[in-house]
Formats: C-alpha cells, sequence, structure tokens
C-alpha cells in the first residue's frame, strides 16, 4: 500500500452505503469505517494510488449531498498505517502532540510530519470519543520531534491546529498509557 482515501460525511445511513460503494469500486484495503463524534461517519481505506484515487471518486458521487471532507494522499510514509490501527509501539523518548480539529487534518498532519525527520509516529487516534478531532503523538530526540511538530503543523491550515507539545523526557506512567 502507498496510498490512504478518506471520506468523512454527516450521515451514518449514507457512510454504509459509500463504504459498500468505496470497497466494490476498486481493489482497495478496507481500513476502518466507523461513526465519530459528533454524528459523522468516516471510511478509510489503502491501496495504490489508482486504486485508492477510483475508490474515493466512486465514494465522493455516492455521498453527495452528505459529503463533509475527502482525501487521497499518496506516497503515503509506511509508519501511517500502523499508527491509524493503535498497533504501533516504540520505546519512549521525547514525545510529541499534535491536536487537531478533523480526521482528514490529522492524517495529512501525521503524514507530513514523520517525512520531515527521523521519528516514530506512535498513533493517529482520530475522532472517536474526541469530538470529531484528531491527536497525533511521535517520538524520537528532543530536536527530530520539535522538527516534526513544525513540519506537521505547516502541512495544515492553521485553523485546523487546536494544539501542539513537546515533552523532553515523558514520565514512564505517561509513555504506558500512550502505548495502550
Amino acid at each position: 500500500m502507498n496510498a490512504i482515501g478518506l471520506i468523512e460525511l454527516n450521515s451514518i445511513a449514507r457512510g454504509i452505503s459509500v463504504w459498500d460503494t468505496m470497497v466494490k469500486a476498486a481493489s482497495v484495503e478496507f481500513l476502518t469505517a466507523s461513526t465519530i463524534c459528533p454524528g459523522k461517519y468516516i471510511i478509510l481505506v489503502g491501496g495504490d494510488v489508482g486504486a485508492v484515487s477510483t475508490s474515493v471518486e466512486r465514494g465522493i458521487e455516492e455521498a453527495t449531498p452528505w459529503l463533509v471532507d475527502s482525501l487521497v494522499i499518496p506516497n503515503i510514509h509506511p509508519q501511517v498505517f500502523p499508527a491509524l490501527t493503535g498497533c504501533a509501539t516504540y520505546d519512549m523518548e521525547a514525545l510529541g502532540i499534535i491536536e487537531t480539529l478533523s480526521v482528514s487534518s490529522g492524517i495529512i498532519c501525521a503524514d507530513a510530519a514523520v517525512k520531515s525527520a527521523s521519528v516514530n509516529l506512535i498513533e493517529i487516534r482520530i475522532a472517536a470519543g474526541l469530538g470529531g478531532k484528531s491527536s497525533i503523538y511521535f517520538t524520537g530526540e528532543v530536536g527530530a520531534v520539535e522538527t516534526v511538530i513544525k513540519s506537521g503543523l505547516a502541512a495544515i491550515k492553521p485553523d485546523m491546529v487546536v494544539d501542539s507539545t513537546v515533552i523532553a523526557s515523558p514520565h514512564d506512567n505517561l509513555c504506558l498509557k500512550i502505548n495502550e
């Protein structure tokens, strides 16, 4: 997989229909589809750029007029996939956190950030229980984490940023909660 596609809708019923359309339209890997706060629905697929683009295009056609947002990111960094599923674990060095207002901005931010310096992308938490927001967690040397925070924030519109921080030496208990 070298691309990721996302569609966000403000109808759960239509979201399920769009999900079905997207996975039937092209040979993509289903990553997730779920309700998100506040009463929206997202579908994430991965695969080759052409297949993901086709899947998202068909999904957009089916989603209208309930479409909130969509994206296709070609050449996505390989750390993004395990971070989205919450299965990436790393020894914690410095901890960087970015909080965004939407799922799309969170994924775009994470991809741009992790491409800018040698860090590990721990997790991308998207929307569920977050009021539609996303939070992205990185670890690495302090300077590298500071670099990825700046790069990630520069990749999205300023009005999509909630907050960001770098913790140079996080407490061990904090590290365990993030990696759970």
